[in-house]
């Protein structure tokens, strides 16, 4: 076995038994908004094109407390390569983010990151059994290729119908992985097949998953009473991966925003290029991080919009201090704002007007 083939230390149960495990999800945001990936199509064509650009943004959120590192295969399946003309590349395209992933792993200084494959929503699931043979048979080639690579565990996620999520959990459990299967819940409250969260957490739970929970299109406010039910429903452990914005009853998933400043954004709607005035502080992600572990929720990260920041205040709201923690915030010597004795007092007196 290579030492890129390396298995962690401690599985993904073990650490989840010890405390809280914060994975960084939030690849497609990040390296759209780096110009690595084009918005729309959503396409992981970087980690062949530009894999140094998705190493890069892999050693930024170890840096800040992640404890996973993801292979960047989210939409990385063959409806989209086909959207894109591009199947050849699914197998290389796989392959290429497993090996990424674990080469940053073994960037560690101290305990090795997780590595985790992934698989998600094919967006050609189908209630009433038409797909599902096509749909299980893309997530068992991208499984396999996972279990290829020496993956730790597998990651499926946003799944808005609990069938889907089925499928993927079943292709996993065939190829003897630890099983992370977070769901994405519409603005309506339920799933698209009918199920309420809870419900379908209940279910995967009982179909052998290791982990359950909810990722991506709601923001903190409008994600946590959903995952108090589930923390309630289910007893495994449970998945906290909101997207870093501020849903709102109105607004409960981050497609559904309305701005009249976006009028010259792609259908005039700011999903999903105009965002940044819904985005939350690290502040607010710090909090939801604090009352997700108190509900006994230890596996928490944050999905799209996730930024190092974002991560390190998750890490350090559960107790960590990862390397990026030697430039948390310290105000004491700022110009305006310091307390430190020896700043200069008239230009501090300046600073209620500035």
């Amino acid at each position: 076995m290579s030492t890129n083939e390396a298995p962690a230390k401690r599985g993904l149960l073990e650490r989840l038994a010890d405390g809280p495990v914060i994975c960084a999800e939030g690849y497609l945001f990040e390296l759209e908004r780096r110009g690595y990936l084009q918005a729309g199509g959503f396409v992981p064509e970087v980690v062949l094109e530009n894999p140094e650009a998705l190493a890069q943004v892999h050693r930024e959120f170890v840096r800040a407390g992640s404890d996973v590192v993801e292979a960047f295969t989210y939409y990385g399946h063959r409806e989209k390569m086909r959207l894109i003309g591009k199947e050849e590349l699914l197998e290389p395209l796989n392959r290429q983010a497993l090996e990424l992933a674990h080469s940053v792993a073994d960037e560690a200084k101290e305990e090795r990151p997780l590595v985790a494959a992934n698989v998600c929503n094919t967006n050609i699931y189908h209630p009433g059994g038409q797909s599902d043979a096509t749909v299980r048979r893309m997530f068992e080639e991208q499984i396999g290729w996972a279990v290829d690579g020496h993956a730790d565990l597998v990651i499926g996620e946003t799944f808005y119908h609990l069938g889907e999520a089925r499928l993927a959990l079943a292709a996993v459990r065939q190829a003897g992985l630890p099983a992370v299967i977070t769901l994405a819940l519409p603005a309506e409250g339920i799933l698209a097949d009918g199920p309420s969260a809870a419900d379908a957490a209940r279910v995967l739970e009982q179909d052998g998953a290791d982990v359950v929970g909810l990722n991506c299109f709601r923001g903190p406010a409008t994600m946590m009473p959903y995952l108090r039910e589930i923390r309630e429903r289910v007893s495994c452990h449970v998945a906290a991966m909101p997207v870093p914005y501020r849903t709102t009853t109105e607004h409960p998933t981050f497609f559904t925003f309305a701005d009249g400043a976006s009028g010259d954004a792609p259908g005039a709607r700011p999903f999903p290029t105009a965002l940044e005035p819904f985005l939350t502080n690290r502040y607010e992600v710090a909090r939801f991080a604090r009352e997700a572990y108190a509900l006994g929720i230890h596996y928490i990260g944050i999905c799209c919009g996730n930024a190092p920041s974002y991560t390190r205040a998750v890490a350090e709201a559960l107790g960590r201090h990862p390397e990026a923690s030697r430039y948390s915030p310290d105000m004491s010597k700022h110009f305006a704002f310091g307390t430190d004795p020896t700043l200069d007092k008239e230009t501090l007196e300046l600073a209620p007007k500035l």
